[in-house]
């Protein structure tokens, strides 16, 4: 068993699954196999004995990798682990230990602070605008994962959202954190806080956690905050058991608190710690990667990247002189038709369109992208949408899985899903006509497809049970259809064909930009949209706005990556089409 969980590492990923005690840290760059090195690494301690099942902690930063993580050691034969996100772990600690510690019941979680916020503002007497609303949020949660008090937010100097001024944007959250005591709920950085304190200051829970939990792995480490570093050291106590990975050039959330010099300055906190560097890319073409390089080369904490043998190799025409292609439009409509007209150009030469991205800066980019494709027949799915779980004809259909499974049949899988998925409209062949009928059959098909992935023998009610816990973790199955993101939203994911648009100044570094580490974090941001795409990357941008007169300038970065950036043609520069 042993043999078999490293057979098929490379030397690197081999070399940090054999690191099972001690502080390691896997820098681990983009398409590197990081998941598989730290999946392979924890069932190989589970298999060898120095691990118990659970007595590991694997934390991550979303539900859907957390989900992703208990799959794949669940495959690997280390089904007892478990895998969670911070917010997670912490959640679940509290309400084991509050009606021991505190009394009673855990206070309920808030899920939309703005909400909350709105009220507090009518408390307040604050006249303020919805998107001011989430602006403020966004400088509450600031504020607490980073560990500042109200008092010190004051002193932060931090810019006023909209027209509120500093003394507003205080008052405003003295009233939020005033009615939220008052109805007995917590928000999600409270969570955090509120363990980390019970650890700090009762000493019994502390021994009860770290009794029940030995090593640690933390995904994503460059993405931490401190109020998460605070707790992670809060659960290790003087244990040294942890590993950490992550790839500084993907830090994207530090506005939002993360900082990457936790996983730069781990060595130097553990000085004996064993440092592995992943920089064998599995996941892109070598344009992709060396045009990723060039974006990144010489930033502090960039890993070298290398195409590694027998990785995705470079579609003959798609590429010129190891470059993307790229190309200017004369407006934001043009774009959109341009990049319409491609994906429906390769979805005719066989693409599915599951494995084609259109990836953005903003999510009001999306709309003109969407109403392109709709018009050439081609389903695309809108990430940060609504949720797939979350659709009604999803509900439906576990609904009434749920209650054949009730029923014990010898019938295979395929069949027992197939007859209940058809009671709700599914078909073998997917209709003709676009819109509501379509998206409807894409999502049922969806589930349809979870079969095929299945192990052998499973039965219905093991279906099922899956597809309950998939819902739990928001594990969405993949559609058959386009995806529009955000590059926040495409962190962590891939496709074969990747279309980056909008590289124009303004939105890419964005207009708010201007520091030095604010315009860093901008080519961040790219790199981790460029490094998604696993064989085909084009890049765009339009000279004019839907609605301005004012002419925009390429992207910076461009240039940075070889980018060439000639005028669009016809009248005026104004209605031209694409130009190479």
């Amino acid at each position: 068993m042993t043999v078999d969980l490293l057979a098929g590492l490379d030397e690197q990923q081999r070399t940090a699954a054999e690191a099972l005690r001690g502080p390691v840290c896997i820098l681990a760059g983009a398409g590197t196999g990081k998941t598989r090195a730290i999946t392979h690494r924890i069932a190989h301690g589970v298999a060898t004995g120095t691990y118990a099942p659970n007595r590991v902690l694997a934390l991550t930063f979303t539900a859907r990798a957390a989900a992703e993580l208990k799959s794949r050691l669940r495959g690997l034969g280390a089904g007892g682990v478990s895998a969670r996100t911070f917010h997670a772990a912490a959640l679940s600690q509290l309400g084991y230990f509050w009606p021991q510690v505190v009394g009673g019941t855990l206070p309920q979680v808030v899920t939309k602070k703005a909400t909350l916020l709105a009220h507090a503002a009518d408390r307040a007497r604050i006249a303020v605008d919805t998107a001011t609303l989430r602006d403020v949020a966004s400088e509450i949660e600031w504020r607490k994962i980073t560990g500042r008090g109200i008092d010190d937010y004051a002193a932060a100097g931090r810019p006023a959202p909209g027209s509120l001024t500093t003394d507003m944007v205080i008052d405003l959250q003295r009233a939020y954190e005033s009615l939220k005591d008052e109805r007995r709920q917590f928000d999600f950085e409270d969570v955090l806080l509120a363990c980390a304190g019970m650890l700090e200051q009762e000493p019994r829970v502390a021994l009860q956690v770290r009794e029940q939990y030995r090593f640690f792995v933390v995904d994503e480490y460059q993405d931490v905050s401190p109020a998460q570093q605070r707790l992670l050291e809060l659960w290790l106590g003087d244990r040294r058991d942890v590993c950490v990975v992550g790839d500084a050039s993907q830090t994207i959330y530090s506005f939002a608190g993360a900082s990457s010099s936790y996983l730069l300055d781990f060595e130097r906190a553990h000085e004996d710690a064993l440092v592995v560097r992943l920089e064998h890319n599995y996941r892109s073409s070598r344009s992709v990667v060396d045009t990723a390089n060039r974006l990144m080369r010489g930033r502090p904490g960039a890993l070298s990247l290398t195409a590694a043998p027998g990785s995705a190799e470079d579609v003959a025409g798609e590429f010129e002189s190891g470059l993307p292609a790229g190309s200017v439009y004369s407006d934001d409509s043009a774009e959109a038709s341009g990049v319409a007209d491609a994906v429906a150009g390769l979805v005719r030469s066989g693409t599915p369109a599951s494995d084609i991205a259109v990836l953005y800066r903003i999510n009001v980019q999306a709309a003109a992208i969407e109403r392109a494709l709709a018009d050439r027949g081609i389903t695309s799915h809108v990430r940060g949408a609504t949720r797939f779980f979350d659709l009604p004809e999803v509900k439906q259909a576990i609904l009434a899985l749920r209650g054949a499974s009730v029923a014990v049949t010898g019938e295979p899988l395929f069949k027992s899903v197939s007859d209940v998925l058809r009671s709700l409209g599914w078909t073998h062949v997917a209709p003709e006509q676009r819109g509501a009928v379509r998206d409807r059959w894409e999502a049922l098909n969806a589930i349809m497809g979870l079969v095929d992935s299945a192990a052998p023998d499973t039965t219905l009610r093991q279906f099922t049970d899956e597809l309950l816990e998939r819902q739990s973790a928001q594990h969405e199955p993949t559609l058959d259809a386009v995806t529009l993101a955000t590059l926040h939203a495409s962190k962590g994911l891939e496709w074969d064909t990747v279309f980056l648009v909008g590289l124009s100044e303004g939105l890419v570094p964005i207009s708010y930009a201007k520091s030095f580490d604010q315009i860093d974090e901008e080519r961040r941001l790219l790199y981790v949209g460029v490094t998604r795409a696993r064989r085909r990357l084009r890049v765009s941008w339009a000279q004019y706005g839907a609605r301005s007169t004012m002419p925009r300038e390429p992207s910076r970065f461009l240039a940075e990556i070889g980018i060439r950036t000639p005028d669009a043609r016809g009248a005026g520069g104004r209605r031209g089409s694409a130009n190479r």
